[in-house]
C-alpha cells in the first residue's frame, strides 16, 4: 500500500508540472532567420536584392540579436527585439531596421 501510494504522488506531482517551451538554439537561430526572410522592412531595406550571408552579430545591450545581411552592394544591420509569450510558449521577434541601404 505505501509503495502504490508514494508511486501515485511521484506520477501526480511529476504530471502536474508545466511543460517546458525552451528551442534549441538551433531551432531558435532558425526561427530569426524566418523572421528576417519574412520581413518586409527588410527586403525593402536592401532593395529586394538577392542575400549572400545573413550572420549572427552578436547582442544589444538591450537583449536584442544583432544581425548582418550582406548582398553584393550592401551591409544592413538588422535587430530582433525578443517577445516573451504570455503564457507557455516561444519567444518570438520583432524586427528593427535602423537605416537602409544606401
Amino acid at each position: 500500500m505505501i509503495k502504490t501510494a508514494a508511486i501515485t504522488s511521484i506520477l501526480t506531482f511529476g504530471l502536474s508540472l508545466p511543460a517546458s517551451a525552451a528551442l534549441s538554439g538551433f531551432y531558435d537561430s532558425g526561427d530569426q532567420i524566418s523572421t528576417i526572410l519574412s520581413s518586409a522592412a527588410v527586403g525593402d531595406a536592401i532593395r529586394q536584392a538577392p542575400i549572400g550571408a545573413i550572420t549572427d552579430t552578436g547582442t544589444r545591450d538591450d537583449g536584442a540579436q544583432e544581425w548582418e545581411i550582406r548582398t553584393q552592394d550592401c551591409e544592413l544591420k538588422v535587430y530582433l527585439v525578443p517577445k516573451a509569450p504570455a503564457g507557455v510558449g516561444k519567444t518570438t521577434y520583432t524586427v528593427e531596421v535602423p537605416k537602409a541601404c544606401e
